[in-house]
Order: C-alpha cells, then structure tokens, then sequence
C-alpha cells in the first residue's frame, strides 16, 4: 500500500505527478514558452520615441506642479490659521468694541429743552439685532451682505464678482467695489485692531483714512481678522457692531444716533422707508445724507427697497407703499436751527466740553427758534427787497432778551455750520447799530419819545482826533425833529447830539 500511495503521488524516476488545471480545454504549455510570450506583451509600454519622451516629461512636470500645489497650499493653511488664532487673542470683548469714537458729542437745547443743533461725533447708545426694527437689520443686511448668516467672514464670490465690475469699468481691480462681506467691513471699521495712537498719527482723521484705505495687502490681512472674529463673536454680535460703529453722515455714528439725527424716532422705531434710507448711506454717507440732498438721498432708498424685496424682507406691494411714501427728515434736522448760534456756542463754552470732549454733552441754551425764524425772514427781506441785484452786502443780526440773553443769531447771507459769523466775528464799527443804546439812555434819563432836536450842522472836538462834522447819509438836513423821527431815519448828526447831551460815561 506504501509503495501504491507514492506511485499515486510521484511520477517514474520520482518526479512530481501534477494533474491538468480543471476546465481548461488547452494543454498545459512548457513553461519556457510561457515566458517569451509574457516578454512580448511588455514590449508595447516601453515604446520609444518623440511621443514617449515628451509623455514622460509631462508627468514629471505634472508631478512637479502638483507637488508644489499641495505644500503651498498646505503652508498657506498653516500659516493662515496661525495668524487667524493670534488674532482671536488680541480680539476685546463685545462691550469694548461698540463704540468706535476718538471724541464725543455736544447736543444743544433750546429754551424749551428741544433739541436744536448737534456737534461732535454722535452715538445714540448700543442697539442690537434684538431691539433694533427688524426692517433695519433687513435693510442693512440685503444691501452690504445678502448672504451674511451663510459665510465664514469671507466670501471669494463677492470678491470676485467685484474684482470683474471694476475691471469692466475701468478701474483698478480693487478701486471701487470692494466685494467686502459685513464681517470684512466690521474689520475695516476696528482697524484690523490697530488703535489710535496720538504720537503716531498727526490728527484723528489721517488714522481713520488709512484705516478705509484699500490695498491687496489690506485685503489679505483681512482675511484672518475676519476669520478670527467669526470664531470670537457670533453673527448677531459681529452685526451688533457693524451697526453701532459705522457712519451714517451728519455726524452720527451707528443706527440709534442717524435716526435721532435725521428722523427724531429710535431706531427700534423704523419704518421700512426709513430703514432704506439709513441703508442707502452706508456706501457713501456724506453723498447721500438727507440733509445734504434729500431727493438723492430718497432715490438711493428707493433701490434699497427694491433690494429688501429681493430677499423676501418685503412683499412688493409693501416696497411699492414705502416708495410711495418716502422718509422725510424731522422738523429739527430739516429746520437746521441755530446754526451760527450753535457754533458760537461751541466756541464759549471750555475745550475740554465742546471740541475736545470725549463724553456726550448735552448743553441747554437760551436760542428761541420762534425768533431765530423771524430773523433768518427780516434778513431775506431786507436782500430780497432793498439790496440791489448782485450786491456783496452783507448783514449780521443778534436778538437778546433784556435780562441779556440771546434768543437768535443771524451771522450773514448763508446758512449752515463752520460760516463766518458777522455777528461775533466781523471787527467793525458798530455804526447805526449803536445808535439804539444812545436813545434808550435818554429815555431812561427822562427824555421823552417825542421830544425835539436839531438836525443841522455840527462840530465837535474829540480829544486825540481833533474836530469832527458828522454828516447824514443823504448830506441833508432836516432841521428840529422828534427823538422817533431821528432813529426812524437813522439820523447821524440827532444822535451824536444826543450821545453829547446824555453823556458817555459807563
């Protein structure tokens, strides 16, 4: 049986019995042919030649490239997310970065506790996307960032997009439209963390023009800025800031100040045409201010409503009744009361409360705006009626109760804020302006109103001058007049007279 079973497993001459492989129809081939025809097949994919060299070049040069890319780009990773935690640590609190102001504010009464002028840098007090009008938040949202709650800070779309728009009008890749997202221009607004420094910058507005100034490297460092503040604050609080810190014209800084500025409501109390206008002034504040054009102004909050529309915010029946009903300004924003009285009281008051305060002042005053009104109307009637076409005269009025308060102030032609005042500022003889206190002396000495005196020629001798002869301003002389008949016609040689008789003496 051994010798059986190892016949069974081993051929003669004690070779290996091996059996045909199963299902194959073909014999078994020696193993050397085998062989050749596997060298046959190889013979193809070593082809050489032209195309081959250059085939092989090509994958190097690929792997090459894709080498670099992809430890370039992981050291662009690293680095960015290196820079993006440094920053998160140097990010303050939410509170600290609220209000972005160098200075305060002066906001002026009038005799009734109304307001009448504001000065300074405006801020109406922290409002967030909770108790601000939701309209506001819509409306700021659909026009500097429609896609703010979906992105991480950054949005390459919007850059690009605007990269292209600039490109097509004309202007360099990053002049015009900055395809910034809410998060980038929160960045812009604290510069990028940099602080002011007074011994580094010559005055408060170069700082702040170079902290809006746009340049690629700006660009990038915004980017981990506004990565790291993704991380630090959540979006509500990133637009919390957004909305308290940017410049909405006139002075205000943030949503609560504009609205008081312009419309005397709080911002949780905005309509939707309100709203798009207070929008409509985040791309260009001083432009589109209602107080500097109030129809460019209304224009630009049309587009802002149609925008709101767009997103759902507004149905369009309701952004077709806010165009229909645009916002107008309040009756103090559009009366602009006070102007010279405002700025002659920011010039008597101490330094340290009016142009260099960094507190909110709220200072009462004796201005009446019922006077200052009838004033600023004498005054257009006098040029409108008396002065001839193309005069250069000027005229400057002063009304003062007489516990010598002054209700009003009319300081030339113009009105507005930072004019020369002829009131308080114009070194001139005070001429027929003072002729006033000579009559009300003599009344109070006892003359009478319809008392007499001549109008004829006279000279007197004023000590260091010599004689002097004044005359009327029509060279005439009238003769024995009343008191009231001389002031009425401004009578020169009457009220030097007068001065003479009642005496000079304080």
């Amino acid at each position: 049986m051994s010798n059986s079973g190892n016949r069974g497993r081993r051929g003669q001459g004690g070779r290996r019995l091996v059996a045909d492989r199963r299902n194959s129809t073909t014999p078994a081939k020696p193993a050397q042919t085998r062989r050749r025809k596997t060298t046959r097949r190889k013979a193809p994919a070593r082809r050489r030649g032209i195309l081959g060299f250059f085939g092989r070049v090509l994958r190097f040069v690929l792997r090459l490239i894709f080498g670099f890319l992809w430890r370039g780009t992981l050291a662009v990773l690293l680095i960015l997310g290196v820079a993006t935690a440094y920053m998160y640590t140097t990010l303050p609190p939410l509170g600290e970065v609220i209000d972005g102001r160098q200075r305060g504010s002066v906001t002026m009464l009038d005799r009734d506790g109304n307001v009448f002028a504001w000065r300074g840098e405006q801020f109406g007090g922290m409002g967030d996307p909770t108790s601000i009008s939701p309209h506001l938040v819509n409306a700021v949202v659909a026009t500097e960032d429609r896609r703010f709650y979906r992105h991480w800070g950054i949005s390459p779309r919007g850059i690009a997009s605007a990269i292209r728009i600039n490109l097509s009008e004309g202007r360099g890749p990053l002049e015009g439209h900055g395809g910034s997202t809410i998060t980038q221009q929160v960045a812009k607004l604290m510069c990028l963390g940099v602080q002011y420094d007074a011994a580094e910058w010559e005055s408060e507005a170069e700082y702040e023009a170079d902290c809006r100034r746009s340049s690629l490297w700006r660009k990038i460092a915004e980017i981990p800025f506004s990565l790291a503040m993704e991380l630090r604050y959540t979006k509500d609080e990133i637009l919390t800031i957004y909305l308290n810190r940017a410049y909405l014209g006139a002075g205000a800084y943030g949503v609560e100040a504009a609205m008081q500025r312009y419309f005397g409501r709080s911002a949780a109390e905005a309509n939707p045409q309100q709203s798009a206008m207070l929008a409509g002034l985040l791309t260009a504040p001083s432009r589109f201010a209602p107080t500097t054009n109030l129809q460019r102004s209304q224009d630009r909050a049309a587009v802002v409503l149609g925008l709101m529309a767009a997103e759902g915010y507004l149905t369009e029946a309701e952004a077709e009744a806010a165009r229909n009903d645009p916002a107008v300004l309040s009756d103090a924003a559009e009366a602009r009361a006070g102007g010279y009285f405002a700025d002659w009281i920011m010039t008597q008051g101490p330094d340290f409360l009016t142009t260099d305060t960094t507190e909110d002042v709220i200072v009462r005053t004796t201005f009446d705006p019922r006077m200052q009104e009838a004033a600023e109307a004498a005054l257009a009637e006098v040029f409108a009626n008396q002065a001839s076409e193309g005069s250069d005269a000027e005229a400057a009025i002063v009304v003062m109760s007489a516990d010598g308060s002054v209700r009003a102030m009319v300081g030339g032609r113009e009105s507005g804020t930072g004019l020369f005042n002829r009131a308080t500022m114009a070194m001139r003889q005070t001429g027929s302006a003072f002729k006033p206190f000579v009559y009300a002396t003599a009344l109070d000495l006892g003359w009478r109103f319809d008392d007499m005196i001549m109008d004829e020629p006279l000279t007197i001798n004023v000590p260091g001058s010599g004689p002097y002869s004044p005359v009327n301003y029509d060279r005439r002389f009238r003769g024995e007049v009343t008191l009231t008949a001389a002031l009425q016609h401004s009578l020169n040689i009457p009220a030097v007279r007068l001065s003479e008789a009642v005496g000079r003496d304080l």
